[in-house]
């Protein structure tokens, strides 16, 4: 994520961008202050990281609302209303996904987190941005700023809400610059600090 909101070229991914995004989303929440702890092992983090973000890309991906990049350097996942972020057979599994991935003292944590972040999403429909990403060798160039400002102007289009949770304080004033006021916070096991964000129609 970067200060400046310059929009560059971008389309709707498809399923030939998963791996791509995936990467991203590595990149990305690498150091993130909630979801890089959330694999305590800095070692096999990546690994780790890409299997949990692997499910929510690719289930996401079966709405036309993951925006791009043209090689997926940044990547918005947003979430239409009515939508869900997993199926329900991908919600079953999670669990045992992310023990074999990270072990059951990670996957415990993570869920936990995962609940804590279900119970804050508001029951008014909305659309919801479930990751905004940058490739950490592409940041500077604002092209997440970019691509939001883009995507945005299609959920204008259709006069909805929006809503996402920050988990990197730094990013706030980034989000309050196109549109979205602090809502909520939450406060995770570990202390840290999740504010969740609304957007009303434009």
């Amino acid at each position: 994520m970067t200060n400046s909101g310059r929009r560059g070229p971008t389309r709707v991914a498809s399923l030939n961008d998963a791996e791509a995004i995936v990467d991203t989303m590595t990149s990305a929440f690498f150091h993130d202050p909630l979801w890089g702890p959330a694999f305590p092992d800095e070692g096999r983090r990546a690994m780790q990281a890409a299997v949990m973000w692997r499910l929510y890309v690719t289930s996401a991906l079966r709405y036309p609302w993951t925006f791009v990049t043209p090689d997926a350097e940044a990547a918005a996942v947003w979430i239409p209303p009515g939508g869900t972020e997993l199926t329900a057979q991908e919600e079953d599994a999670l669990d045992g996904l992310l023990r074999q991935t990270a072990g059951p003292d990670a996957a415990k944590a993570i869920l936990e987190v995962y609940e804590q972040l279900d119970e804050a999403h508001p029951q008014q429909s909305c659309f919801y941005l479930t990751l905004l990403g940058v490739r950490e060798d592409q940041r500077g160039k604002g092209l997440g700023m970019g691509l939001l400002a883009e995507s945005l102007v299609h959920i204008d289009a259709l006069a909805a809400p929006a809503y996402l949770e920050s988990s990197n304080s730094v990013n706030n004033a980034r989000y309050e610059s196109v549109g979205f006021i602090p809502r909520d916070q939450i406060t995770t096991a570990t202390g840290h600090v999740v504010t969740t964000m609304w957007r009303p129609p434009h």
